[in-house]
């Protein structure tokens, strides 16, 4: 039976800055919004939360699901099914992160200008599609993805 790979990522928004996060992918430096893979027994908003930690040490709550994607990269042969929240602060100035991830080499609060400079560096195309998206407004509401672990 075909299982694709269930990742979660968060897109986290402050004073029109968006939280990217620096790593090595295949030997090149990239970067991507928060993001890992569903472990076992573990809910999706829950590993949102984790993921976001591990790679910012940010805890945060997400307010809303941004969207379902699937896509597949052919140079790995693998699908991915990812759930990307929603994380919107209010503050005045960007939080300070401390990556807890020992892959994750830096985290960068970036506008959407600096973001489209490195669309060449981006881990996948799915960063901009996602980015995109938030700023058309999409949104699902938290109690549209149902859990019963």
């Amino acid at each position: 039976m075909f299982k694709p790979n269930t990742t979660v990522s968060c897109i986290v928004v402050c004073q029109n800055h968006f939280l990217l996060v620096e790593e090595i992918d295949s030997g090149k430096t990239v970067f991507n919004q928060p993001a890992g893979h569903l472990e076992a027994n573990e809910t999706l908003l829950a590993a949102a939360q984790r993921e976001l930690y591990e790679e910012t040490g940010l805890s945060l709550m997400p307010q809303a699901l941004l969207g379902i994607y699937q896509s597949y990269v052919p140079v790995k042969n693998i699908q991915y099914l990812r759930f990307c929240y929603i994380i919107e602060l209010e503050d005045e100035t960007l939080p300070p992160t401390s990556p807890k991830d020992d892959d994750i080499i830096a985290a960068h609060w970036m506008t959407y200008p600096q973001i489209v400079e490195k669309k060449g560096s981006l881990r996948s195309h799915m960063v901009k599609i996602c980015i995109d998206d938030y700023l058309a407004g999409k949104r699902i509401p938290l109690e549209s993805v149902q859990s019963y672990l």
